[in-house]
């Protein structure tokens, strides 16, 4: 079993900027995929940024440019800094990780981010 927290989020205004942090309670160097989503109100969960398969990254078209993932293995810890933060932004964001080996899926309760002026 693997706990994923999340932390770093809130209230901003446009424009502003936000880190999100996912603390893993496994290694996070044998994930072979581990990222942010967030679902908005009323709307289905979609994928923000990971990493796949270790440094390759997917980000959403709607972040690309204002958002960048990264990553510190000795920390078992996964960032995502968002920059140029719109209200289109506002959701819970949700760290997410899937380990080689385990077919369990892992989500973490999610960190509320709302960008409003």
């Amino acid at each position: 079993q693997v706990q994923l927290v999340e932390s770093g989020g809130g209230l901003v205004q446009p424009g502003g900027s936000l880190k999100l942090s996912c603390a893993a309670s496994r290694s996070i160097v044998y994930t072979y995929s581990i990222g942010w989503y967030r679902q908005a109100p009323g709307k289905q969960r979609e994928l923000v940024a990971r990493f796949i398969s270790g440094d390759s990254t997917n980000y959403a078209d709607a972040v690309t440019e204002r958002f960048i993932i990264t990553r510190d293995n000795a920390r078992n810890t996964v960032y995502l800094q968002m920059s140029s933060l719109k209200p289109e932004d506002t959701a819970v964001y949700y760290c997410n990780a899937n380990y080689f080996g385990d077919l369990r899926e892992y989500w973490g309760r999610g960190t509320q981010v709302t960008v409003s002026s």
